[in-house]
Order: C-alpha cells, then structure tokens, then sequence
C-alpha cells in the first residue's frame, strides 16, 4: 500500500510541474508574446495555487471516502488539462494559465495519501512511513530532467503525452491494488461540520505555519528554481532544469530521513535544526555567490532542511491527532504548505523586477525561517507536549 501510494504521489506531482522548467523557455523564444519576469512566475505559481487549497477538500473526502477511491479518481481527472494543455494551450499564454489552473488538481492528492498511509502503520512507525510517502514529491524531479527535453527534441506535446499515458496506467493500478486499511473509521458528519472542527485545533494552524515554510519553500524553489538560475547565473534552459532536479532529489531523500529522526528523537528537535539550517543558507545564497563550492553548497543545505522539516511536520501531525481527522488536518495543512510555494515566486518576480536582485526575497526567507524556529520551540513545543498519547 505504501510503494503504490507513493508512487501515485510521485506521478501526480510530476504533472502537477509540467510548466514549470517551460517557463523561463517560453520568455526567451518569445512564442507566447512578451513576457515579463512577473508574468513566469505566476505562469508556474498557479497549479501550485489550485493544487493547494484543493487539498482541503480531498483531504476532507479522503476521511470519508477513503484513498482506494480518491488516489485513480484524482490521477484520471489530471488527464484532462494535460491534454488540453498539450492540444490546445501550448500557443497562448491566457490558454496556458486556464490549463495551469485545472492541472493543480494533480497537487492535491498529498491530501489524499498521508491519510491513506497513517492508517496502515502504528503510530511509533508513522512518522518513517509517511516520511517514506513524501518521497513521491520527487515526481517534481522527473519533470525537470524530462520536460526541457522532450518539448524541444522530441515535439511539443510528448512530455504530456508521456504523462498522461502513465497517469491512465496508475489510476488503473490503484483501483486494481489500493484497499483502505482494515477498521478506517468513517466520519459521520458533514463536510463543512469536519473542516471547521480542525481548523480550530491548535495544532492544525501551528504545522500549517511550519509546512507552509518548510515544504512551501521546497515547491517554491522546484517551480522558481529554473528561472532564478537562469536569470542570476545565466545558466541556459536546460543547465538549470537539471540543477534543480538535483535540489529536489537532494529535498526528496531527506523527508523519509526527517519522518525517522522524529519517530526516534521526536519531531521538535528535528524541526529546530531544519529551520536554522534554512536560515542560515538562505542568508548566505542572498549573496549571490559563485555556484561552484559555496552557492551550491548552501542551496544543497537549504534542500536537506526543507524536506527534513516537511517530513518531521507530518510525522508530529501523526502522533497528536486522532487518526479519524487526520485527512482533514492534513487538508488544512497541506494548503498552507502549497500556499507557501505559491507566494515566494510572485515574491521574487516583483522584487527582481524592480531591483534587479533577488537577494531581498532571500533575506525574506531567512527572517522567515528564524521566525519559525522560535516557533517551533515555543508554542508547538508546547502543544505538542500537551497532546502527545503517553
């Protein structure tokens, strides 16, 4: 259940990042008209958008209607602004944003899956286990290394194409092989009832601070990343495609890594060093430094942090909520987190576009960070003690 889970979460994200490597490509051959930084950001910000507050609703369905339903419900539904983006947008930026907005359904099956997989595992194991799951946002990674490629040697349409036979292929497998774990408490109670119950547990609004920074800078920096390179480092297309795969991979790993930390050393231990270390690569990438040596070096710090932050944020999630009303938190928390991605590269197109400098936006995310961590210690250290099972 958890490979097969996993791998729905690794090929609905990787269509949920098709635009994204195209962006900074589309600005430079000018086919869609001119466009400004501004108009590439939100370009590739918008699946992360919809994606995002959607998972309050499939988060909220995968309580009642469980994941062996919602996981090929969601993949089959992707299909179709793939195509449509394959067939009919790839000529127009306005087409191109209607295509975005309805491919960031794919983003919402996080939702659906940490849910699916709390309820196979113990809950000294559910940290490693939906840290394992996490993984699945790798999918990111395959886009960047593939899409460049295949739109510019192969045709046009192909990345899409690809991905949407392999969509058609999982959904199929998921309604052959998902079953929902044995004894899945069903709720009773309305929608709406569910999502306003957990939005006021505290723990709810606290993870969806520390996931909308820790995974929101990680979705950010996989969707931004392309064009920040590009821009800041004159890196062509492809070059910086491939250097941002390799920040996603390095993101990827360590979430499994910060799910098991936290299922032996506790999560808020784990989730302190993973907002210091953002700081204090964050403030050191604002100097723009030489990719070679440092500058990757505090990028590949960054990366490490953020998905070991974003794996011990569920894994605290896990322990301290009633498994009943774990898709709903994980709902509400999951948009936070996509919302954190959607915000820095507007972020960074707006103050890049008037200063000709990125390091404002990543002074931002270091104060943003530091921030964080005195949260963390405080108020979520706090709750978590409070709510903890002994």
């Amino acid at each position: 259940m958890l490979v097969v889970a996993t791998l729905g979460f690794a090929v609905n994200f990787w269509a949920w990042a098709l635009i994204s490597p195209l962006g900074p490509m589309f600005r430079d051959t000018g086919s869609l008209g001119e466009l400004s930084e501004s108009d590439v950001a939100l370009l590739v910000a918008v699946p992360v958008l919809v994606g995002s507050l959607g998972r309050i609703v499939a988060g909220a369905l995968t309580d009642r209607h469980g994941g062996r339903l919602m996981f090929p419900v969601i993949s089959a539904v992707t299909i179709v602004p793939v195509l449509f983006i394959a067939f009919v947008a790839l000529d127009s930026y306005a087409l191109l944003l209607v295509g975005g907005f309805f491919l960031g359904i794919a983003g919402t099956v996080f939702a659906v899956g940490v849910p699916f997989v709390n309820a196979w595992f113990p809950p000294e194991r559910r940290g490693l286990a939906i840290g394992v799951f996490g993984a699945g946002m790798g999918g990111t990674a395959i886009s960047a290394l593939t899409t460049v490629t295949l739109f510019t040697e192969v045709g046009r349409q192909a990345p899409f194409l690809i991905t949407a036979v392999v969509l058609a292929a999982y959904a199929v497998l998921a309604w052959l092989v998902l079953r929902d774990a044995p004894g899945r408490v069903v709720p009773t109670t309305s929608l709406i009832s569910r999502l306003n119950a957990n939005a006021r547990l505290p723990i709810t609004w606290q993870a969806s601070v520390l996931y909308a920074v820790a995974f929101g800078g990680y979705v950010a920096f996989s969707v931004y990343l392309p064009a920040y390179l590009k821009t800041a480092h004159d890196l062509t297309a492809a070059d910086a495609a491939n250097r941002m795969a390799g920040f996603v991979v390095v993101a990827v790993l360590m979430r499994p890594v910060g799910g098991w930390l936290s299922d032996k050393f506790g999560a808020i231990p784990v989730l302190a060093f993973s907002y210091g270390a953002i700081v204090v690569g964050a403030a050191v990438s604002a100097g723009t430094l030489p990719l070679e040596g440092v500058g990757t070096a505090a990028f590949l710090l960054m990366a490490a942090a953020l998905g070991c932050g974003s794996g011990a944020t569920f894994a605290l999630i896990a322990k301290v909520t009633d498994p009943s009303r774990v898709g709903g938190v994980t709902g509400l928390v999951g948009a936070a987190g996509g919302l954190g991605g959607f915000v820095p590269p507007l972020v960074m197109g707006f103050v890049y576009g008037r200063t000709e400098s990125y390091a404002i936006g990543l002074w931002l995310l270091a104060a943003t960070a530091a921030l964080t961590l005195a949260l963390t210690l405080t108020i979520v250290r706090r709750t978590a003690l409070e709510q903890e099972p002994r």
